[in-house]
């Protein structure tokens, strides 16, 4: 499992601090350079098809590291 959340860890997009609701969009939006406003509406617009967006915000929150190199789903296994 190590090598997989050190995987995780060297990708380039983070949950950035500061963001709303775990900071996906945020990240996303300073990896690539966007305006988060405009990756919010995205999300927002994805949420129209519920089977598929709602878990893949899920999915990304539970593996995108913080800054900091914290992931939740380590986190959340090792309690």
């Amino acid at each position: 499992m190590q090598t997989f959340y050190r995987v995780l860890r060297s990708s380039p997009l983070k949950r950035a601090p500061g963001g709303l609701l775990g900071g996906i969009a945020s990240g996303i939006a300073q990896q690539f350079g966007w305006r988060v406003s405009y990756v919010r509406i995205g999300m927002l617009l994805s949420f129209l098809l519920p089977f598929i967006s709602l878990p893949l915000y899920g999915v990304l929150w539970l593996l995108l590291p913080k800054d900091d190199g914290t992931i939740a789903l380590e986190t959340l296994l090792n309690r």
